[in-house]
């Protein structure tokens, strides 16, 4: 592949921030292309690490990648996009998947020699190896951004009537399966993701702050107490259970919003 790009390189500005494989993400330390009224916000916002980030794609002819609709920003090289949608009856099922997970109804499939650069975001990008999940690993809603084409998407259904109600957590998720790098869009960066590997055991979560878990894992929502009382009185009400033999990765928070604010006044 003959093609000389800056798109690797470090600068006062931007850097590589974590890669995997052939997959790279690009991190912008300070956001200059901003007009001067937003300036400030721009720099309280990089001192916050909420900084604009964007998934680059190293390709060569031996694979291919997926990809979300929409997310395409620039193909260098010789690569060609195709749709992942064969026939009618696939079009209708993917609809259906697509309403049900909030994901795209088609998720292109690039191929060839050269690279793929997707759009930029606010939202933080994890690089997940699937060899790490050999069972697989269920996405929340709409997570998805990108991965190898050695990975197989399917529907992952609720299996309890506790979950399918009160899970909080969608009817139905996409289950990825395979080898490869799976690339998701979180709503906290990894660092803060609480990993829980399970051995036949538990864990009750309080609130869908779960992000992505094994599919081997049976999911369930029981009350936080023994009795309804006890529920009560302790404020708890229901709470998320995984059992059995697996991973969850658990976001801290779902938003900052109810949390409490320390008291400056407080000694």
């Amino acid at each position: 592949m003959d093609i000389k790009t800056n798109l690797y390189e470090s600068s006062d500005f931007r850097k590589i921030s974590q890669t995997k494989k052939r997959f790279s993400v690009i991190e912008y330390e300070r956001d200059v292309s901003v007009s001067p009224e937003f300036a400030q916000i721009a720099y309280f916002a990089s001192e916050m690490n909420v900084r604009k980030k964007q998934l680059v794609i190293q390709m060569g002819n031996d694979a291919g990648v997926y990809v979300q609709a929409g997310e395409m920003q620039l193909m260098i090289g010789d690569i060609e996009s195709t749709s992942d949608v064969k026939g009618v009856g696939d079009f209708l099922k993917k609809a259906v998947s697509s309403v049900v997970t909030d994901e795209t109804i088609a998720k292109p499939h690039y191929e060839g020699d050269g690279i793929v650069v997707l759009e930029p975001t606010y939202r933080y990008i994890i690089l997940e190896d699937l060899s790490n999940w050999p069972d697989g690993i269920i996405i929340e809603d709409g997570m998805f951004l990108a991965c190898d084409d050695s990975i197989e998407m399917k529907l992952a259904a609720r299996k309890t009537a506790s979950s399918l109600l009160l899970g909080r957590e969608g009817i139905i998720n996409t289950l990825c399966i395979g080898d490869g790098i799976l690339a998701l869009e979180s709503p906290v960066p990894r660092e803060e993701l609480i990993d829980v590997e399970l051995k036949n055991n538990t864990i009750k979560i309080d609130g869908n702050m779960a992000v992505a878990w094994s599919p081997d894992l049976r999911f369930t929502v029981q009350k936080s107490m023994n009795t309804l009382i006890g529920s009560a009185v302790s404020k708890e009400g229901l709470v998320n259970v995984y059992e059995g033999t697996g991973r969850v990765l658990i976001a801290p928070v779902r938003s900052n919003r109810g949390i409490n604010v320390p008291d400056s006044n407080h000694k």
